[in-house]
């Protein structure tokens, strides 16, 4: 798709509303018309803009007088983890890790469920439901290859990562996992796993949503170096100082 195309698409927006991450500030995000049919190639093209997917939306934030939110990618060819991560990685092996199809099951759900009553109690999300659980997670637009990295302990779900293909990259839109397994930091691990099956895989990049620097539930991706940023008009290493 080129810029000509790009021009041609109808976006929306939000309301504006409290933020969910920074406090005394609002919010708002522009997001694809939902007629607008998503294929690999459009999502792909906006996705390099800075653009993520919530069930069957493309959106980005869109606020008046705050960059705080910026989307980041991890240069999967540079990566190196470090000691800490290759103690994660190496203290869960005793997992299998499987790709299986989006749907939405009284398993999954349960997961879920646990989840955002557990580690999410204060935030936007609460209380789930299996509406809001179906909407965001199960209903991906037709043509994107979305699947959910299982990870299961002898046979028993412990976590779940959703994760979009595209041709270039892999983009990690959620992670949901057992609040009693909180040892295995299985959101740690389920970002390490990607990132080693992307090098595998000769893909160049990992998407992993937003990074705010003043927020800790999404500063946390810092930690995966090297790290590009978009500032709006391009893709920008990270700079060390920035990150911390």
């Amino acid at each position: 798709m080129d810029a000509k195309s790009l021009n041609q698409l109808v976006f929306l927006n939000t309301p504006t509303s409290p933020c969910s991450y920074l406090p005394e500030r609002e919010s708002r995000s522009i997001f694809l018309h939902p007629e607008q049919t998503i294929d690999t190639d459009l999502y792909t093209q906006l996705n390099l803009l800075g653009f993520r997917r919530s069930g069957a939306h493309l959106y980005r934030p869109w606020c008046d007088n705050c960059q705080a939110c910026q989307a980041v990618r991890v240069d999967v060819a540079g990566f190196k983890a470090s000691k800490n991560q290759r103690r994660v990685f190496n203290r869960n092996q005793d997992l299998t890790v499987t790709w299986c199809a989006v749907e939405n099951t009284p398993e999954y759900y349960a997961l879920y469920e646990q989840y955002i009553n557990c580690r999410h109690a204060d935030g936007d999300m609460y209380p789930p439901s299996e509406q809001q659980f179906d909407g965001f997670l199960c209903r991906p637009p037709d043509k994107v290859n979305s699947y959910f990295l299982c990870f299961k302990k002898d046979q028993r779900l412990v976590g779940v990562a959703v994760v979009d293909l595209l041709p270039d990259a892999i983009s990690a839109i959620y992670t949901f996992y057992d609040p009693a397994e909180e040892a295995r930091s299985l959101g740690k691990l389920s970002i390490l796993w990607l990132i080693y099956w992307a090098q595998k895989q000769n893909l160049p990049y990992v998407y992993l949503g937003y990074w705010i620097r003043d927020c800790q539930k999404m500063s946390y991706k810092a930690h995966y170096q090297p790290l590009e940023r978009f500032t709006g008009l391009e893709w920008q290493p990270m700079k060390k100082d920035l990150s911390v």
